[in-house]
């Protein structure tokens, strides 16, 4: 499970509502109540990434995230349905085997989650999970409980794209923000801060890029609490470049290798 939080994004997710949730009860009703309106100029319809993810020096996985081309309907609000999908390479399922899938559905004008579905898979353990979020109610329900939720809460998946519509380019170094985030009947604050800026070298090209540091619980799985760093372009993409982890036992690292889709271009060094 921490490998979740570990990458920010071993996505994965079930596309079906479980039996056991009572609708009746827990669907929201939005026809009279308002919900932000957060201008999005980030990502759209049909954007797909692809990242590698290195185990030291270890090619040991893949990743792709994609924004589905239509938008979904739920209780009379449009959303995106991003669906994210992590495993292991073969040469190295037989030491840990990963089959993560994660969805969630974003909210077009609030961006922020309607539903969130996850199926993992990772070594011998598995788990799942289908969460609603009623922001009318500030609730979440889900297969593990429900609790009372922060006005901006999100889900693994889509804080990834929440940033992404952050006004991080025009902040200066030492900025920080915090947010609160669905994982596993809990909600985490995840604080982080702008660090600095520099030219990238990826498999897409040398991109001017945002470096982050997202505050981490140093002691169990991470070196200390500024173990992890993130690097995203400096356009109004703000596409996640780089995610690296120094942990306990080496280190961890996911990388684009492609992309396509995009709502703006990518500001690649001439």
């Amino acid at each position: 499970m921490k490998k979740v939080i570990v990458l920010m994004s071993v996505f994965g997710a079930l596309a079906t509502l479980p039996a056991f949730i009572n609708k009746d009860k827990v669907e929201p009703e939005y026809r009279t109540f308002e919900m932000r309106k957060i201008t999005n100029k980030a990502f759209t319809y049909g954007e797909k990434l692809n990242y590698r993810v290195h185990y030291g020096f270890v090619n040991a996985g893949d990743i792709e995230l994609q924004v589905k081309p239509t938008p979904v309907n739920i209780n009379g609000r449009y959303a995106y349905h991003i669906d994210g999908f992590g495993k292991s390479r073969s040469g190295f399922d037989w030491m840990f085997k990963v089959r993560d899938r994660f969805e969630t559905y974003i909210d077009t004008q609030a961006i922020l989650p309607l539903q969130f579905v996850k199926s993992q898979k990772e070594g011998g353990y598995e788990d799942t999970d289908f969460v609603i979020f009623d922001h009318k109610l500030k609730k979440y329900f889900s297969k593990k409980g429900s609790k009372t939720t922060p006005i901006d809460i999100q889900d693994v998946l889509s804080v990834a794209y929440y940033a992404r519509t952050l006004d991080v380019r025009n902040s200066p170094v030492g900025t920080e923000f915090i947010l609160n985030v669905y994982l596993d009947n809990e909600i985490y604050p995840l604080k982080f801060r702008i660090d600095g800026r520099e030219v990238l070298s990826t498999d897409v090209g040398k991109i001017n890029s945002i470096r982050i540091i997202p505050e981490v619980i140093n002691g169990r799985v991470f070196k200390d609490k500024n173990a992890m760093k993130v690097w995203v372009s400096d356009d109004e993409n703000k596409l996640p470049l780089r995610i690296q982890a120094d942990i306990l036992v080496g280190s961890i690292k996911a990388d684009i290798t492609g992309h396509s889709g995009l709502r703006n271009e990518l500001n690649i060094k001439k």
